[in-house]
């Protein structure tokens, strides 16, 4: 069903302000970060105003009120992505999702089938961006494995023509993202996946860019882990979630109060998962306001969320290839693509073209996206990327077209 865009947008209040001498906000940088609406601002300041004590540790009514919300916003979010409210970890970051199995595995004991050796092989793909990248590079620096990825096409896509040796088997870990944030690629999961259950291979999804903007369930995805922040899907930062239902064969990797069973000045032992990777006071006003974030969105359905970035990328992929010199980077069309748009102008620098376009009230992202082996190999020192959601229509889409054009004789 169409989206009522206008109503949706009455309810960020974001929209309401103007930038730069007056103008109106045309924000297209959701791929960096998603504007909030106000029952998630609303949820995360009613938190503190009213239930804040620290989560799972006081008898008090304060203590049970926070507790209450803290594991409610964990049910909410297993809900949303298929799951089960055990297999959920709260973290701050995807970032630090990532990091925290990368860790882990390092603290692997010996013959886990996540412990890795100079034997094994960590796989990842050139379009990852650097917080799918660095941890696996650490990881194989620490542990003597290999790291081999599979190479980007011109046209955007993975190479799977050599899948059978790129995961190889001696590969332990494929480390990949669902949907590129530069490329708007969205990859070909059942191949990488059944390709990584012939070798026996633990398979980490970074799904950053796809939970957002389309319907997710992780069981049919098939996946040992998957990741995602909140503050890419109208919820607060600070908070990012860690799925798994294999957490409890993985050994910690921060330590200290709530993640433990039992301590004597010699030893400790573990609380079951997910509290052993939650060590410390969480974040607990954050997942509350994620939850808020996640109702709003099961409220406008993700299909139709889907279906309205569907039908508005197509629309802005033909009317952006109507400028000329304009060059997109990614798949020209909606096969397997998501709604990240990056190109290049002429000669352009992509982060003058980025000023001249906030001087008109145009929010974008340049550069390299925290994905510069991506860049290297397409060639380019940086692209303009504008990335929708479901508060953007058509008008803006024209707005950007248009300042584009402008931008093009202001630098002649």
């Amino acid at each position: 069903m169409p989206l009522d865009v206008a109503t949706i947008r009455q309810d960020f209040p974001i929209f309401r302000r103007t930038v730069r001498d007056g103008k109106k906000l045309i924000y297209l940088d959701s791929g960096a970060t998603s504007q909030k609406p106000e029952a998630v601002i609303q949820a995360e300041g009613d938190f503190y105003r009213l239930h804040n004590a620290a989560v799972h540790r006081g008898a008090h009514q304060l203590a049970e009120e926070a507790t209450d919300a803290y594991e409610g916003a964990r049910s909410k979010v297993a809900n949303f992505i298929g799951a089960q409210a055990e297999e959920i970890v709260f973290t701050k970051s995807a970032t630090e999702s990532i990091n925290l199995i990368a860790y882990a595995m390092s603290n692997a004991p010996t013959g886990s089938r996540f412990a890795l050796t100079s034997k094994d092989r960590i796989v990842v793909t050139e379009m990852e961006h650097h917080a799918n990248l660095i941890p696996w590079q650490q990881l194989a620096s620490r542990s003597g494995a290999k790291l081999s990825w599979f190479e980007v096409l011109p046209d955007g896509r993975l190479d799977l023509n050599s899948i059978n040796s790129v995961i190889s088997a001696d590969t332990k870990v494929v480390a990949i993202t669902h949907q590129s944030n530069v490329l708007g690629t969205v990859n070909p999961l059942e191949a990488i996946v059944a390709r990584a259950r012939e070798v026996g291979a633990v398979v980490v999804l970074d799904a950053c860019q796809s939970v957002p903007h389309m319907p997710i369930d992780v069981k049919k995805l098939g996946v040992d882990f998957l990741v995602f922040s909140g503050h890419k899907a109208l919820g607060p930062t600070g908070i990012g979630v860690l799925w798994s239902n294999q957490l409890d064969d993985l050994p910690p990797f921060l330590f200290g109060g709530s993640m433990i069973e039992n301590v004597t000045m010699e030893s400790a032992t573990w609380a079951p998962a997910p509290k052993r990777f939650e060590a410390g006071v969480p974040n607990m006003a954050q997942a509350v306001g994620l939850g808020a974030a996640l109702d709003y969105l099961n409220a406008i359905g993700m299909e139709n969320v889907f279906e309205h970035e569907m039908q508005l990328t197509k629309y802005f992929l033909e009317e952006l290839q109507k400028v000329p010199t304009l060059k997109i980077v990614g798949p020209l069309d909606l096969e397997n693509r998501g709604s990240c748009i990056s190109f290049t102008v002429g000669e352009i620098h992509p982060h003058d073209l980025g000023q001249y376009l906030d001087s008109q009230g145009i929010a974008v992202r340049t550069g390299h996206h925290c994905a510069w082996p991506l860049t290297r190999k397409l060639g380019v020192p940086a692209t303009t990327r504008a990335s929708l959601y479901l508060y953007n229509q058509e008008s803006e889409c024209d707005l950007l077209v248009k300042a584009i054009v402008d931008a093009q004789r202001y630098f002649a």
